[in-house]
């Protein structure tokens, strides 16, 4: 029995129906106490720094509907501009149970094992190019997943002596990075994005989706994948691609779906 156990029964009290403490279906933010509803949050605001603004500022949280507002710091940035941070105690709760998140469809498997499987599997190496496309010169994001070194621990996918890897870099067109995949005939496409001011990932990769599909030299079976930190699995869906993975993924669950989707397609 732990402490918190210990307490409640002590108390007499029946925790269990409050937010937080034991109850998926009333879930809040957690500060100091379970389900005391407490959030940390900051913004701007375009107005110089001042016992005005101060206020302003609180008022303004307190429109949303934050109980408790406390302005931590304010800070002038430029300009008339002023940054903020806020604490505040929220009322609302959620059922965690009926939040369902659309994901790729893959079972975790670290280095070793995906190389297995495609011993067992596919018995052929996969050709997997990757890039930055458009405007896009970032290439952190694409390296963390393809370099050897990797990312986190979890080596690249040029670790993998089941895959031939070829990294085109950064702010390759769209026809260029469609002419090497027909030319490599490439079994996957790895994008990432990074850049994403005004939605300007999304226009890009709208525009790259239209072109694979219409692209007559690429395999049927092309596994298209998209990444990014302000990506997702839903939105890569509906731009094209078969699997979006976003903020913090690890180079082996590239890897596991690739080998896995590779199979599905190709494997009979």
């Amino acid at each position: 029995m732990s402490l918190f156990d210990i307490f409640t029964k002590k108390a007499g009290r029946d925790y269990s129906s409050e937010p937080g403490v034991n109850n998926p279906k009333r879930v809040m933010p957690y500060g100091d106490i379970l389900g005391d509803g407490a959030l940390q949050m900051s913004f701007t605001l375009p107005v110089a720094p001042s016992p005005e603004a101060k206020e302003g500022a609180k008022r303004y949280i307190e429109k949303l509907g934050l109980k408790d507002v406390l302005i931590a710091h304010m800070e002038g940035i430029g300009n008339n501009l002023s940054y903020f941070v806020v604490y505040g105690h929220a009322k609302h709760a959620f059922d965690i149970t009926k939040v369902k998140v659309p994901k790729a469809d893959y079972e975790k498997m670290n280095l070793d094992e995906v190389v297995e499987f495609a011993r067992k599997n596919i018995k052929r190496k996969i050709t997997i190019v990757g890039a930055t496309t458009g405007t896009d010169a970032h290439t952190v994001g694409l390296d963390a997943i393809m370099n050897m070194k990797g990312y986190m621990g979890d080596f690249g996918l040029e670790r993998y002596d089941c895959f031939k890897t070829i990294n085109l870099r950064s702010q390759v067109s769209h026809e260029e990075l469609l002419a090497r995949a027909v030319r490599l005939n490439a079994d996957v496409i790895l994008v990432s994005k990074v850049v994403s001011q005004r939605d300007k990932h999304i226009e890009e990769l709208k525009v790259l989706g239209a072109a694979l599909a219409k692209e007559k030299g690429l395999k049927k079976s092309l596994i298209k994948i998209v990444g990014g930190p302000r990506l997702n699995h839903a939105q890569a869906l509906k731009v094209g691609f078969d699997a979006g993975f976003g903020h913090g993924t690890l180079p082996s669950e590239v890897a596991s779906f690739i080998v896995q989707e590779y199979a599905r397609r190709n494997v009979s």
